[in-house]
Formats: C-alpha cells, structure tokens, sequence
C-alpha cells in the first residue's frame, strides 16, 4: 500500500506538509482540509516524532503546535533554523499573546496563526509561504541523522556542521541522491572523478568513504554492499 501511495504521490507531484498536533480533533480537521487542496499533510503528536521525519526526509513546510506533550515547539523551531534555514514554519497555538508571538519570530518561525482560525484563512498564508520559499524542501537531502544544504553546500549530522572535503561531499550527495538504493563504486568513480578528468584508482573511493564515515562519526544509514558498491538508507 505504501508503494502505490509513494507512486501517486510522485504522479500527482504533492507537496508535502508536517504536522506537529497532539489534539486529535484539530488535527483530523487541518489535515482533511489540506488534503482536499491536494496537499499530502503527515501528522506528528509529538516532537520526537517529527524530528525523526525531519532526519529522513524534509518537507515543504512545517506547521507547529506551540505546547506538546514532550517539551515546546520554539525548540523544533529553533532545530529547524539551525539545520534547514529556508524550511518555512507556520505556528499553530492557543498562545495569542504579544509576548508569544514575538517570541514564536524569534525563534525563527515564517508566520504565527492563532487558535481558533480560519482554514481558508490558513490555506492562503501556506501557499504565500510556498510561493516564496518555491519548495525549500528540493534543497535539503536527509538520512539517518544526516542533513545536507545543497544551496549553502553545508553538511550536518546530528544538528552538529561537519566539514568535508570537496571528495567526501561530492561521495555523500551521489549516494543520498539515491537513498535506498545501491551505487556501484564505479558509478561513483565515474560521477566523483571522471566527470572533471581526474581519473583516481579504486583505492581512493575506500579511502574517501572511510574518511566520510569517521567524520559523520560512523553512521548505521550508510552500508557498504561488499564487492558491489554503498548504500545509504534509513
């Protein structure tokens, strides 16, 4: 069932939206409404949860519920800006105070709707938002903890920025480009290397690798297929 939705979901080119909202009921009734605008909306009832989503995959905006049950939303917020700094954040609370909302900007949030609200209303501040950022999320690539910004070439693992070398980049973002599947050490040769004319042995993909992983500190998302290539998958 996944498989097809995965299919239809690429057919049809949905955005994607992450929900963080432990009230079942508020978050039934965005998600439906959302949906009906062909928008595919995931919904989180706890922090932890989405900020595995997040480590996965990153979508084209984020709405945030302020107070949930494992901690507060500014935190995420604050996640969010240090990892994914374009990744447009929608507040979604009961907190309508001054102080709040300025809190909530300050913590890196693109816009602050309080509860109760307007789903049509909302619907117009999400496609102002997408209209401007033009789908952040094509920037981002995300596995296992590790994220990388392809418009700033920056790398992090963990929330912790880690520099690579212009080898070891150009490695990871051949194998999270095809996250799940493997890639033959000779594709990457060929992607890495032979491109610019610089034509390496084998040994140094098994040097770069090794490099790339002590400095992603050993990651279990990227395997090694013996004898056939790497992996890199959640």
């Amino acid at each position: 069932m996944q498989r097809w939705w995965a299919i239809w979901r690429l057919l049809f080119r949905m955005i994607e939206i992450y929900y963080a909202e432990d009230d079942e009921q508020i978050a039934k009734t965005v998600q439906a409404y959302l949906e009906q605008k062909e928008y595919r909306v995931t919904v989180y009832p706890t922090l932890t949860e989405i900020e595995k989503a997040l480590s996965r995959q990153v979508p084209a905006l984020v709405l945030l519920d302020w107070n949930m049950p494992d901690g507060q939303g500014e935190t995420l917020c604050r996640l969010i800006r240090r990892n994914w700094k374009e990744l447009p954040v929608i507040f979604l609370t009961v907190r309508g105070d001054s102080a709040d909302v300025v809190s909530g900007f300050q913590n890196g949030a693109d816009d602050y709707v309080v509860k109760p609200f307007d789903l049509e209303v909302l619907y117009s501040r999400i496609k102002a938002l997408l209209r401007r950022s033009k789908d952040a999320s094509s920037q981002y690539l995300s596995c296992g903890g590790i994220s990388m910004d392809l418009n700033r070439r920056q790398v992090f693992c963990d929330s912790r920025e880690v520099n690579l070398s212009e080898a070891e980049y150009e490695v990871l973002l051949c194998l999270m480009r095809n996250k799940g599947r493997i890639v033959t050490r000779e594709k990457i040769l060929e992607q890495v290397w032979d491109v610019n004319g610089n034509y390496v042995n084998d040994n140094t993909l098994t040097v770069t690798v090794k490099r790339l992983r002590e400095r992603l500190g050993q990651p279990a998302c990227l395997k090694t297929v013996r004898s056939v290539g790497y992996r890199i998958e959640d």
